[in-house]
């Protein structure tokens, strides 16, 4: 018997269904599907896991928070349990008797070989004599790529799920003993604990710097002198000084020239510009592009792997932006010839580029992310658009580049120079694929040197300098990179966790005060800092190079933890404090209308519902309902109609709301809205 082990169920049946050419039958052993054929004279089995089966943490014994000192975990060993004990007892089944030759087909990645040797580890515990192991190692899961990789089987790569054991202990051990320090300090347990992590800690380091440059920004102010000209269409031109710092010779200027009635151009010049599409997808790049789609790194991510598992895209975790030799485009490019991107299929076909563009990072596990097929159902509205992306992203890839023209011209009003900037699309090409650049620039009316326009007006514009920009969930991600915080198979993850945290708000990630006196706690500490999350992610690719050990580089990880926790140590009091008193900024809702002290959120003794008190109990009794599902966020907002706070509730996949928290505000009365939930009592 062939044993196949696949990382999901919906990948062992596609599998399946691929080597046996639709043949294969589902059964059960117990609840867990298994899918049998026969291929060359022999019985085939293929399992589906549900990623790791087996878990780590530590003994029973240390996981009571209260009565295990954090820097006692530091050199405890873990353990490996049985997570899924329903796929276990299967796998016992399919071994049992007569050893069969084990196929490991997860994905191929860190995660992957070890989430492979895991089950390996434990089929051989169930078995002892079972000895015929292989890998069959794919980017896609088609009938070309499972078929090719079934027939050229390899070694289980021990030295990668080394790389991805060390990553499991490390992170459980630093984010064990750094998230209890913090909770016991502050005193934040049960629901409400605070996490900090070898890589969520500096990530969210870079969110809170950013915040505070945005909110320690004064703005500057400046000046610009912006003609408004004419020929057969308006146009603008700006000074060529484009920014006065001084108001009165800004000043001075604009009043010499206010009432010219003529410019003349002075230069001309005109340029062609052939513009490359742009590079195949890797992980980072595809999240930043969907990310400008509305969509966050994690659902993203989650989509990406659904389209993977349905045989349409390539894995979506891959650090390559350069395809490989043996990707067979042309076949790629057939399949899409039935899918809604069959023009464009057949433009870049027959009128595309000699070869695809290349982008920086070159690696050897996954090609850049592509199609691999067309859809026979209809999609999901947000799988729709992830394959849509995905799809231009690649035709644009093997398109020609798109020609533009840029003018640039310079007029002189009375001695004074102006310039502006015309941009043409000659030839749109690639960029009539990848329809998600947006073009600001605009084109100029043809103009000839020499000769005298019409000045339509002439303004003095006042502005201010702007603070930065905060991070998106991409830029996020990017820096990231950047910084060789995480990997890119867990960007996203440590996103979803700052936000599940409450760290993190609204769709560009914002702060809370928790998260910045989190920080702010441990700023003198390396943990925020990227240095030391970097040289263990060096680690951790050398002992994927077979460089480095997986026991030292534990090891090492311990000792700096060590080090880290003797720099936390004498910080306990400024961290509870800082902590406490965020904590009491974030669950401020407003001022009390009634007597003018602070409204906080509460939660009730006997019914555990959350609600909204004044801190002037009892002298003031007023209090206001809350609803009891979904994220809840101070906007700094009062009601126009009753002067009452308003708080944003966020519920999973739905849209945010805003709420006037008072059920008998006047434009609720108004409306008939009755009032759902009965005063609670503080």
């Amino acid at each position: 018997m062939k044993l196949v082990i696949s990382e999901k169920n919906i990948a062992a049946r596609r599998i399946a269904y691929i080597l046996s050419q639709g043949q294969a039958k589902s059964t059960h052993i117990g609840k867990i599907p298994v899918y049998e054929f026969t291929k060359d004279n022999d019985v085939w089995r293929v399992i589906g896991l549900k990623g790791h089966i087996i878990g780590l943490d530590y003994p029973s014994g240390f996981n009571q928070w209260t009565k295990v000192d954090p820097h006692a975990l530091i050199d405890v060993e873990p353990l490996k349990k049985v997570s899924e004990k329903d796929i276990a007892v299967a796998l016992k089944t399919l071994v049992s008797g007569t050893p069969p030759s084990v196929i490991v087909a997860t994905d191929f990645d860190r995660e992957g070989e070890l989430i492979g040797a895991e089950v390996v580890g434990l089929l051989k515990s169930y078995n002892p004599t079972i000895t015929d192991i292989k890998r069959a190692r794919f980017s896609a899961i088609t009938g070309y790529e499972i078929n090719l990789a079934f027939g050229n089987l390899t070694e289980v790569d021990y030295n990668l799920s080394n790389a991805g054991e060390a990553r499991q202990i490390i992170d459980l051990v630093w984010g064990a003993v750094l998230t209890r320090f913090i909770s016991l300090t502050s005193r934040r347990l049960g629901k409400d604990f605070l996490s900090i992590g070898r890589v969520q800690s500096p990530t969210l380091a870079l969110l809170v710097e950013r915040e505070k440059e945005i909110k320690q920004f004064v703005p500057k102010p400046f000046w610009q002198i912006i003609a408004r000209l004419k020929n057969d269409k308006p146009f603008d031109a700006t000074h060529e000084k484009k920014v006065f710092w001084e108001t009165q010779q800004a000043q001075d200027i604009y009043n010499k020239i206010k009432d010219v009635k003529e410019a003349t151009v002075t230069e001309l010049k005109k340029t062609v510009h052939h513009e490359l599409p742009p590079a195949p997808f890797n992980t980072t790049s595809f999240l930043q592009a969907a990310s400008y789609q509305g969509l966050s790194a994690a659902k993203a991510m989650s989509i990406a792997e659904e389209l993977y598992m349905m045989g349409l895209t390539s894995y979506p975790r891959t650090d390559n932006t350069v395809y490989p030799p043996s990707l067979n485009i042309l076949g790629i490019l057939q399949k899409l010839a039935s899918s809604p991107f069959a023009k464009e299929a057949l433009d870049v076909q027959n009128n595309g580029r000699k070869y695809p563009t290349r982008g920086k990072q070159q690696s050897t596990d996954h090609p850049p992310i592509h199609p691999v097929d067309a859809p026979t159902k209809k999609l999901g509205v947000d799988q729709e658009k992830i394959y849509e992306l995905i799809c231009r992203r690649f035709l644009a890839t093997l398109a020609k580049d798109a020609v533009s023209e840029s003018m640039n011209v310079a007029v002189t009003i009375d001695g004074e120079k102006f310039t502006a900037n015309g941009y043409r699309l000659l030839e749109a090409n690639w960029r009539n694929i990848y329809t998600y650049y947006k073009e600001s620039r605009k084109a100029l009316p043809d103009l000839v040197e020499g000769e005298h326009i019409d000045i339509v007006k002439i303004t003095l514009k006042e502005s201010q300098t702007r603070p930065p920009e905060r991070y998106s969930q991409g830029s996020l991600i990017a820096k990231m990179e950047q910084l060789l915080l995480g990997t890119k198979s867990t960007r996203h993850e440590i996103i979803g966790k700052l936000y599940s945290r409450k760290y993190v708000m609204g769709n560009t990630p914002t702060p809370t005060h928790t998260a910045i006196a989190v920080v702010e706690a441990l700023i003198d500490c390396d943990v925020t800092k990227p240095k030391m999350t970097a040289q263990l992610e060096k680690d951790m690719n050398e002992i994927a190079e077979g460089k480095k050990t997986l026991d030292e580089t534990v090891k090492e990880s311990r000792e700096m933890l060590t080090v880290v926790m003797k720099e936390l140590e004498p910080a306990k009091e400024k961290i509870k404090t800082s902590i406490r008193h965020a904590v009491k900024q974030q669950n401020t809702v407003g001022t009390c209308p009634k007597c003018g002290k602070p409204l906080v959120v509460r939660v009730s003794k006997k019914k555990k519902k959350r609600f909204v008190g004044c801190t002037g109990y009892p002298n003031c009794n007023n209090t206001y309902s809350l609803p009891q599902n979904g994220g809840l966020f101070m906007t700094g907002k009062v009601c126009d109609a009753c002067q009452t706070p308003i708080v944003r509730i966020v519920n999973k996949g739905k849209r945010a709301w805003d709420l006037c928290i008072n059920s008998n505000c006047p434009k609720k009365i108004s409306k008939n809205l009755p009032s759902t939930e009965q005063q609670p009592q503080q």
